[in-house]
């Protein structure tokens, strides 16, 4: 089975660099958030949930946006490498999604005074999370891994139709009224984060969730790789076997 140089000369990069800064910036991101930023004159220390939540939705939206592109390209070229890196940014992206969807109402709870509201942005975030729901579904539910199958070129078409929900939830605010807050630039003009600390802090989260994404990318990618080579020895076993068996009793047959 043929692969694709850069993907996989990709893989290993990431798999080989990553672990390190990813450890580092973690606890890094716990002492900032937890010791280093200061606490949030109005919302108190539940705002400080807001490091994790926010680079979570960001992480999720980069996730599914590698999705959607390198579903297009498995369309193109149908090759299975690209089919596996869709579904690898999929499943991340899900990780992330779920740790939003997680993080949202334990910030909303004392804020707002209810886990759950159908505002615009919670309600597009949960829209997506389904879509993608659906794609994993979709490739669980298809039968065999074959690159070549029905069930991998609809959850390629899922993957490009449900990344259209990324601008609705990222407009959401500006599009419709909304009680989510819209803290990186107010409808002031502003920043809701008024310490350069916060500003510091959020950047270092980021960087640090967007490290750890690309580390997991490339080990679903990889995973899914080798889960292919197993089918394929396997596949390729079962042939030898047979035939064996059937030159056997031909064999016997003669004499």
């Amino acid at each position: 089975m043929t692969t694709i140089p850069f993907l996989y000369k990709t893989e290993s990069l990431l798999m080989r660099v990553l672990p390190l800064p990813v450890m580092l910036g973690m606890l890094a991101s716990l002492c900032a958030v937890f010791w280093w930023v200061p606490t949030e004159r109005v919302q108190g220390p539940v705002q400080r949930i807001f490091y994790f939540h926010v680079p979570s939705a960001w992480c999720c939206f980069l996730a599914f946006g590698l999705a959607s592109v390198t579903s297009a390209a498995y369309l193109w070229k149908h090759h299975r490498d690209w089919d596996n890196a869709a579904r690898a940014a999929v499943e991340t992206g899900m990780l992330f999604a779920t740790a939003v969807l997680i993080t949202g109402p334990i910030w909303a709870r004392p804020i707002w005074g209810v886990w759950w509201t159908w505002d615009s942005r919670l309600t597009t975030m949960l829209v997506l999370w389904l879509i993608f729901a659906a794609y994993l579904l979709l490739r669980a539910f298809s039968g065999e891994r074959d690159g070549g199958s029905s069930g991998a070129r609809f959850a390629a078409v899922l993957a490009i139709v449900g990344t259209l929900d990324i601008p609705l939830i990222v407009f959401s605010t500006r599009l419709w009224r909304t009680v989510h807050p819209a803290v990186l630039k107010t409808s002031e003009g502003g920043s809701g984060l008024s310490d350069p600390r916060m500003v510091t802090t959020l950047i270092l989260c980021t960087l640090t969730f967007m490290i750890m994404f690309a580390w997991l990318w490339a080990l679903g990618a990889r995973s899914l790789r080798l889960d292919d080579q197993v089918a394929l020895l396997e596949e390729r076993g079962d042939r030898l076997a047979m035939a064996t068996g059937s030159n056997t009793s031909t064999g016997e047959a003669t004499v």
